[in-house]
């Protein structure tokens, strides 16, 4: 009798092995399940003819289920508990596993180098080399639903920060949220960081309407991203501006951002964006009303194929500003039109016209920007351009520079 039950044991535990290291299908445990009655048959034939016990009283078949928990069960305590403890090894690992280990403690950091160097005429030669500025990146997830960015600048011997921000992805309708101080999203270069414009400048109407750096302020921002007849994009910045006091004249008082963005993919290689952006502020103290609108223009040309050889951008954007004391002021014109186009996977060629009206007498100043730009690597980029620079009864300027920026980290030039 020992010897055809040690077979019956042995057999089951071979049945019931697979069972343990994995979580069958139902075909599988409805084989089982037959494989199970089978055995049972055996069995009591084999107790029927050594003549122990009459034949055995026929039960119901149980449930597949049961009979698999009943094998599972078998196992483990064959095995001494193996199979709990290998179920409970299997659970801690996925608990452990969803925690952030120390590596991802650490955010992403990222250094950028500016450097140029300059040649003017007409005009004595001076401050010619410029150590522009040397940018530190951090960037981390702090959990699936938030971010942040912080930019620290190191520029003529002082440390600012550029952008510091927290955003939030995941909000009801789909919103995105941002707080902190950032570079506000008026066109499309205004957000740029400068050493990732396609000129060693920004346009001349965005210095000259926004500020010397750009437009930047500190508040809360909403974003939000639709479709229909193409992709839209709306943003909606509440900010105390940090921009040259002579835009909103340093009242601290919050300003007014809207900024709506359409885009097109028009065939498989070539998009098209259009969007328009307002931008309002005050300064209760002077009775000052500043109002700056925009319009913007985006074509690119990318083959999937040859993106890395050859692409092609124009761009352009279309500036109104109007500051208004007691009522009255003028209205202000600038913009910008820019191309580039890569050459090879080396080498972009660049040109952009300008033209901008004073804000305060409507001096027009005209400037051709072109340029060359030597793409090294993902890490480094070497740029050669002129400037010809025209104000309303002057002699132009004329202006060489070179520029290097190289980065370390894993986020290379980045944009924004």
């Amino acid at each position: 009798m020992i010897r055809p039950v040690c077979a019956v044991l042995v057999l089951t535990a071979c049945l019931t092995a697979p069972v343990v290291s994995q979580q069958p299908t139902q075909r599988q445990m409805d084989s089982l399940a037959a494989q199970v009655r089978q055995l049972r048959v055996r069995l009591d034939s084999l107790l029927r003819a050594m003549g122990n016990q009459g034949p055995a009283p026929a039960k119901p078949a149980a449930p597949a289920n049961d009979e698999l928990a009943a094998l599972r069960a078998a196992a483990a305590q064959a095995s001494g508990g193996q199979a709990e403890s290998s179920q409970a090894a299997d659970t801690l690992t996925q608990a452990m596993g969803r925690e952030r280990n120390q590596s991802q403690l650490n955010p992403e950091i990222g250094v950028t180098g500016d450097i140029r160097a300059y040649a003017t005429a007409p005009g004595i030669q001076r401050d010619n080399f410029d150590p522009r500025e040397f940018e530190v990146g951090f960037q981390s997830a702090l959990d699936p639903y938030s971010h942040t960015k912080i930019f620290l600048s190191f520029e003529n011997g002082s440390i600012g920060v550029e952008e510091g921000y927290a955003y939030w992805t995941g909000l009801p309708g789909h919103v995105r949220l941002d707080l902190g101080k950032y570079r506000q999203q008026f066109g499309e270069l205004n957000r740029w960081h400068l050493h990732a414009v396609p000129e060693t400048e920004y346009p001349l109407a965005i210095t000259t309407y926004l500020g010397e750096d750009g437009l930047s302020g500190t508040g809360i921002g909403l974003y939000r991203a639709f479709g229909g007849l193409g992709t839209h994009e709306l943003t909606a910045q509440v900010t105390r501006s940090a921009s040259d006091s002579e835009l909103f004249g340093n009242s601290g008082r919050p300003t007014y951002l809207l900024h709506l963005l359409n885009f097109w993919q028009l065939n498989h290689s070539t998009y098209m964006q259009i969007g328009g952006t307002a931008l309002y502020g005050t300064d209760p103290d002077s009775a000052l009303r500043t109002k700056v609108g925009g319009l913007e223009f985006r074509l690119t040309w990318r083959p999937p194929l040859r993106a890395m050889y050859h692409e092609l951008t124009v761009r352009g954007e279309l500036l109104a500003l109007q500051k208004t004391v007691a009522g009255s002021g003028p209205t202000r014109l600038g913009g910008y039109v820019s191309s580039t186009y890569k050459l090879n996977q080396r080498f972009i060629l660049g040109g952009r016209y300008d033209y901008v009206e004073s804000p305060d007498f409507g001096v027009i100043t005209r400037q051709l920007v072109p340029s060359l730009t030597m793409w090294q690597s993902e890490w480094v980029f070497l740029r050669a351009q002129y400037q010809w620079q025209k104000m309303a009864n002057a002699q132009p300027n004329h202006q060489i520079a070179l520029q290097a920026v190289w980065a370390i980290g894993p986020h290379k030039h980045e944009t924004y």
